[in-house]
């Protein structure tokens, strides 16, 4: 336990590592741009600093207050999230080892395990994680790692992280929870026995669609060191500028999350009585099947939602077509909405796989702006 633990989350997103520079008072951290530091005689080193790949002031108040988020010891913060994939990828797993994946993952997390690990000798196997027995008949005497998304993206199916912990650790796998979806503010997962929180920074934590990042969060030292010698080794780490602008994201995470919510919630109920409108997938409503262990194990049920409509790939991509205010791209969780088809757009690379997202889905990513104009937008796009 920390000194700083007792506090409130928004209290530690704006303060934990971001205490006022003590040689100027500056109240914001200061953008470390310099790629080396000056020694006092050679391994005098000031606050532990030598060479910015290695470690840098900016970055070190980042991960600092990353880790106070998940409640965990360690963070590390990385250049992508895909580079925090790749790094907890090659820490956790060996040629020959076997490792449990989401039957929807994020797409990008199947290309690395698909076309680059697999030539590694790392084998993998889809399943559906909200069913525990589906788990526990896909484990091997090789598993070492379960992998999980919840919610996923971007069907939002919900897993059990308590439940998945308990199996992970039975047979001496390990557990990590992609949290990207929820963020640290509607789920905890190290809380719930998970021994690895990733990120991708990018999204709900930096939160305005300005800067790429990462992050590893865990309580686990060995793991932690490992972390570290491949961020250092490998070199994905973020630049000054970067870490800064995540940390400017941070301080507002609760208070957007929230709105997030609320907004995500009113276009849930439209899309609802939409009657082009097929499906909705959504853990906050009461007959999603992962609803009450959402309710479970989150504060609330986040800002991402999708849905199915009528007439297919072709209607799909025409409701994508025809928003004004929720901009057709990839990536989420920023102040301003999103849509995308994800068959086409970010999860193309599962196309053939038993990955495959249905044609007619839509993502969205619901941001902060006036609930009643994003419904306005969307129904017309959809009418």
């Amino acid at each position: 336990m920390t000194e700083t633990d007792h506090y409130g989350f928004a209290t530690r997103a704006i303060h934990v590592g971001q205490d006022p520079d003590p040689t100027t008072g500056s109240v914001i951290v200061p953008i470390h741009a310099t790629s080396t530091f000056a020694q006092d005689g050679v391994g005098g080193l000031r606050g532990g600093f030598e060479y910015s790949r290695t470690g840098n002031p900016t970055r070190a108040a980042l991960e600092e207050c990353l880790a106070a988020l998940e409640g965990g010891r360690h963070g590390r913060a990385f250049a992508s999230g895909m580079a925090a994939t790749d790094t907890a990828l090659r820490t956790m797993l060996r040629p020959g080892d076997h490792v449990i994946i989401p039957n929807d993952a994020y797409g990008g997390t199947f290309r690395l395990l698909d076309k680059v690990m697999s030539h590694w000798g790392i084998e993998y196997t889809p399943v559906a994680l909200s069913d525990a027995d589906a788990v526990r008949a896909a484990v091997r005497p090789n598993t070492r790692l379960v992998w999980v998304e919840t919610p996923t993206n971007p069907l939002l199916r919900i897993a059990d992280i308590a439940l998945l912990a308990e199996l992970s650790h039975s047979v001496d796998a390990r557990l990590l929870v992609d949290n990207t979806f929820a963020s640290p503010y509607l789920q905890s997962p190290l809380d719930l026995g998970a021994d690895v929180v990733l990120h991708s920074t990018t999204k709900y934590i930096g939160g305005h669609s300005d800067v790429i990042g990462g992050a590893l969060v865990t309580s686990d030292d060995e793991l932690n060191t490992a972390f570290g010698f491949l961020q250092n080794a490998a070199g994905a780490v973020p630049g000054p500028f970067d870490a800064w602008l995540t940390l400017r994201g941070i301080k507002t995470l609760e208070v957007r999350m929230e709105k997030h919510s609320d907004n995500t919630e009113k276009i849930t109920e439209a899309l609802l009585r939409h009657p082009k409108v097929t499906h909705v997938f959504y853990p906050g409503l009461p007959d999603h099947p992962g609803h009450e262990v959402a309710t479970k194990q989150m504060r609330r049920y986040g800002g991402m939602v999708s849905f199915t409509v009528e007439g297919g790939v072709d209607a799909a991509l025409q409701v994508c077509s025809r928003t004004r205010l929720f901009t057709l791209a990839e990536s989420l969780g920023g102040v301003e909405s999103l849509i995308e088809h994800p068959g086409r757009m970010t999860h193309l690379s599962t196309a053939g796989s038993p990955l495959q997202v249905p044609g007619d889905l839509v993502r969205l990513s619901v941001g902060i702006e006036s609930a009643d104009d994003l419904i306005a937008d969307l129904l017309a796009a959809l009418d």
